[in-house]
């Protein structure tokens, strides 16, 4: 017998390379402003960006906030005081949501699961972002909804994120028993924490030696520790016990 009757899918870091489509647009937007950006500034960037995404997470900031508040940080570190950020934004959001590229050959393995579990999709992204992203790529099309917390009004780890989740869900005719559902992410904060609040197992998909290389993870860890571990999604099978394979 399987072990789950849905899975709860995160997008950013988990199914698709977020840092890879990060590259891309923060890069084609500093060109098109007349700037050239080092990887140590999109090193950075990244940094201020995962820490506003924390402070969301919390409830400290609002979405537009973070959206604007990420960029006018970066600008003022480098002294940057002739960047227009509403049209940067605008733009950033339009090219992250342009380029992807999969993890573990997510796709195929969603794909797999078809008609064997439901899927659903996760994410506290911007609507249009996400949407075209999940589009492009065909993860639209394997999805049985997608779940994004701009338009629920509430963000992922708050449960009232996967109380809206539910009552979609149910609203679409299928009975909701949480512990008969997997939420797969990479966040601990977001995802693990999110599951662990509104009563799913959770699974955290985990960068190798992410507990060995930043103190702060550890932490994380101790917090909100997982029911499952796994570094390569070709592990789900296992978690899931659906097929009999090779992975383990």
């Amino acid at each position: 017998m399987k072990n789950f009757d849905a899975i709860f899918w995160d997008v950013d870091g988990t199914l698709l390379d977020f840092l890879y489509s990060q590259r891309y647009a923060i890069r084609k937007c500093f060109r098109t402003a007349g700037h050239e950006i080092t990887d140590a500034m999109i090193e950075r960037y990244s940094r201020i960006n995962d820490m506003f995404w924390k402070r969301l997470e919390l409830g400290e900031i609002t979405k537009e906030t973070l959206l604007r508040g990420r960029f006018l940080q970066l600008f003022e570190e480098y002294s940057l005081k002739d960047i227009d950020v509403n049209s940067f934004l605008a733009e950033y959001q339009e090219a992250l949501g342009s380029v992807y590229s999969f993890i573990d050959d997510s796709l195929t393995i969603c794909k797999s699961l078809q008609g064997h579990i439901r899927q659903y999709v996760v994410t506290n992204g911007v609507t249009s972002t996400q949407k075209n992203k999940l589009k492009l790529s065909g993860l639209a099309e394997v999805m049985d909804a997608v779940f994004i917390s701009e338009q629920l009004g509430a963000p992922k780890p708050h449960k009232e994120f996967f109380d809206r989740c539910f009552e979609q869900i149910q609203a679409a005719g299928w009975t909701i028993y949480p512990d008969r559902i997997l939420i797969v992410g990479d966040s601990l904060t977001s995802d693990i924490k999110g599951g662990m609040t509104a009563g799913l197992k959770t699974c955290w998909y985990r960068p190798e030696n992410a507990l060995s290389m930043d103190p702060r993870v550890k932490a994380d860890y101790e917090l909100y520790k997982p029911d499952y571990e796994i570094e390569d999604l070709h592990q789900i099978y296992q978690v899931l016990k659906l097929f009999d394979c090779g992975w383990e």
